[in-house]
């Protein structure tokens, strides 16, 4: 399923698999333990939630954060009014980050690097780019419940490896020593490939981050992987999000791939994150 601007969906309404936007709602209308339930079991069931142009601030986006689940701290330092807000630009004199958000554009799952991944995401638009910048979403729940059985049972015991550096190669395949060794301080995490949930689902633990298969041979790992990749990302599981200033958006971190659609580092776009502490270790 695609979503973007022209897509209209009325506020009640639940639309069928991946993602739900609605309409009509209201910044102070999400402070509260009944909107909260309601975000909560809307991304259960359809990974992304998407609150249009409802116009969180600041102080709005970290209280519905806290009734979602435990919001981390941003790592580098607040650059926001809240220590839990981190700001996403390539602007540098607006994000410390703002040289490795290129990574941003690959295909990523967020906190692959740790036992217990974070849980959620929520980022609202405060600027827009002109051209460029939508996110797209992709399900990895739905992709391996569409894996033929042969190659469920083929991944099944595997392991990969997940690092900083894989996922900065990529984006940044000619990094200077200093670069490199920055990157290669980041710990690196191998999880197995296939996550399986307490609730029974099973997901696939993959993207950027993931560079290189347990035991196989690199370039056959890296062939694995890619076609894994490739899979996941087709139009059918895919969801892609032309954000309006004020689009609140809301995904599951540990079953959703996702990537921003490049734009120039001279963009005005401006976004506000919030992430939710995990709740469950990949098993």
């Amino acid at each position: 399923m695609h979503y973007g601007g022209s897509v209209s969906t009325s506020t009640d309404a639940i639309s069928s698999g991946i993602g739900i936007a609605l309409e009509g709602r209201h910044a102070q209308d999400l402070i509260g333990e009944k909107a909260a339930a309601e975000c909560g079991a809307l991304l259960d069931r359809h990974g992304v939630v998407i609150y249009r142009q409802v116009r969180v601030d600041d102080d709005q986006l970290v209280a519905f954060s806290r009734l979602l689940g435990q919001v981390l701290p941003v790592p580098s330092g607040a650059e926001a009014t809240h220590p839990e807000v981190d700001v996403i630009s390539l602007d540098p004199q607006k994000s410390v980050l703002a040289a490795v958000r290129q990574g941003t554009f690959l295909w990523h799952l967020d906190g692959t690097r740790q036992q217990v991944p974070e849980k959620a995401t929520l980022l609202t638009a405060i600027e827009v780019s002109d051209e460029g910048g939508d996110t797209e979403f992709a399900s990895t729940y739905a992709a391996y419940d569409a894996l033929p059985d042969a190659e469920k049972d083929e991944i099944a015991d595997l392991r990969v490896v997940h690092s900083f550096t894989a996922a900065q190669l990529l984006a940044n395949p000619n990094p200077t020593d200093a670069e490199r060794a920055g990157w290669d301080r980041v710990p690196a995490r191998e999880h197995p490939l296939v996550w399986h949930r307490r609730d029974g689902r099973r997901s696939l633990l993959i993207g950027a981050t993931a560079g290189e298969v347990v035991g196989m041979p690199a370039d056959e790992g890296r062939r694995l992987l890619n076609r894994l990749l490739e899979f996941a990302t087709q139009p059918q599981f895919v969801l892609r999000h032309h954000w309006q200033p004020g689009d609140l958006v809301i995904w599951d971190n540990t079953g959703m791939l996702h990537r921003a659609i490049p734009y120039e580092a001279t963009s005005r776009r401006l976004m506000h994150r919030t992430t939710l502490v995990g709740e469950e270790a990949v098993a």
